[in-house]
């Protein structure tokens, strides 16, 4: 693909999503809708390269896929009636006040009904509305491609046998919602944060339509410690970004950047919404609210040798109270090791089943062994890391820490 190629590729990809949650909207049907976007996005990728990108690529796209669904519901039976649905596809009425009025926001919640597992609901969400592959969903929940794909499938035969809307749900409804839809954000911000394949180390319009999803949860719901946390964490991980690569383009992990780069705005506004999110949650932890607590430990820190490692433990703890995952234990063995050293740290790791196909459970002992100096041990662990799916700038970081290895 050329490089004016791939820049069409980015723009079609970002629109994509909001073009499929309006088409939801109108049509009320989530297959018809990405039907219909699906030929609109053809078509740009057919068309784009050669005449160039419109002034406005989402209203171009939405043109064409409104287009596309006309002509795919005048092709279905009982003409009469879907004239008309047609008709009002093409000149739609006014819709009646909304409890959510954004429409990508409108289709996470839609997507995250609770006659569905809460594995589902985020798949669903993810494949659909966040643009992302079965593939990097499915890396994304830790989940093998085919299961993902599978319970994919159960998901959409679900909606379809018990005839669940795709309607945008009272306000009574959201909070039965909410962890799903939370879970849906977090995860977009994340492979947009830290992409997790591809070239680029960062996906900045998916990790900004994450915040831009997180800020309108929190109009929606203000005194949701849930909605708070969430906000919060994302403000203040995404403080980093610009500090997240050199000069050069080299990924720099936390020791290595340059602090002076971080975003403060972002931090104190993170930082007061984790005090609002702790205030409501005295008794009864949140997890998005301690991880935010976690990040604030480090966005505080004047330097990474000052980083209150105690203090980050401690909040691990808390957070293993709510979400005890293998994940987040890999997470706090990496705190405990820069509290009580590599080998304490070893430990906990290699005590960890079902990472082996998580590059980052491989990276992480890597590293702690490279600082136990068993540079052959490293070595593996490192070639068993890069093994598996990373992005080009992951990779490139892994690789420069193996060669760096004492022979």
């Amino acid at each position: 693909m050329l490089p004016g190629d791939a820049a069409v590729a980015r723009v079609v990809r970002d629109e994509r999503a909001r073009i499929l949650a309006t088409l939801v909207r109108v049509t009320g049907s989530l297959d018809l809708a990405e039907d219909a976007t699906q030929d609109a996005v053809v078509r740009a990728l057919e068309s784009w390269p050669r005449d160039g990108v419109p002034d406005n690529p989402r209203a171009w796209l939405l043109v064409v896929a409104r287009r596309r669904a006309v002509d795919l519901i005048r092709r279905e039976a009982n003409r009469t009636v879907k004239e008309a649905a047609a008709m009002a596809l093409l000149d739609p009425e006014p819709e009646p006040p909304a409890t959510v009025r954004d429409d990508l926001l409108r289709l996470v919640f839609t997507c995250c009904h609770p006659a569905l597992s809460l594995d589902a609901q985020v798949a669903l969400a993810l494949r659909t509305l966040a643009g992302l592959s079965t593939a990097e969903a499915a890396r994304a929940l830790l989940l093998p491609e085919a299961t993902l794909a599978k319970r994919l499938t159960r998901a959409k035969q679900k909606i379809t046998r018990a005839r669940i809307p795709y309607r945008v749900p009272e306000a009574e409804e959201l909070p039965d919602r909410l962890t799903g839809v939370a879970t849906t954000v977090y995860l977009i911000f994340n492979e947009g944060y830290a992409a997790g394949a591809g070239d680029d180390l960062v996906r900045g319009p998916l990790a900004d339509e994450a915040l831009r999803l997180a800020r309108l949860l929190a109009e929606l719901m203000p005194d949701e410690p849930t909605v708070l946390g969430l906000l919060a964490l994302l403000l203040l991980q995404d403080s980093r970004r610009a500090a997240r690569t050199g000069p050069d383009g080299r990924l720099l992990l936390l020791p290595e950047q340059d602090r002076s780069r971080w975003d403060r705005a972002a931090i104190v506004a993170g930082v007061e919404l984790v005090g609002r999110a702790l205030r409501r949650t005295p008794d009864h932890p949140d997890r998005y609210v301690v991880q935010a607590a976690i990040a604030a430990c480090h966005a505080l820190a004047p330097t990474y040798d000052r980083t209150p490692w105690d203090a980050v433990v401690s909040w691990y703890d808390v957070l293993l109270t709510v979400h005890d995952t293998p994940v987040v234990r890999l997470n706090r063995a990496a705190a405990v090791a820069e509290r009580d050293g590599p080998a304490a740290g070893l430990a906990l790791v290699d005590a960890l089943a079902g990472l082996t196909g998580y590059p980052w459970w491989h990276a992480t002992r890597a590293e702690l062994l490279r600082r136990l100096e068993r540079p052959a041990d490293a070595a593996d662990a490192y070639d068993r890391a890069l093994a598996l799916e990373l992005s080009a700038p992951q990779a490139a970081h892994l690789r420069r820490r193996r060669a760096g290895l004492p022979a």
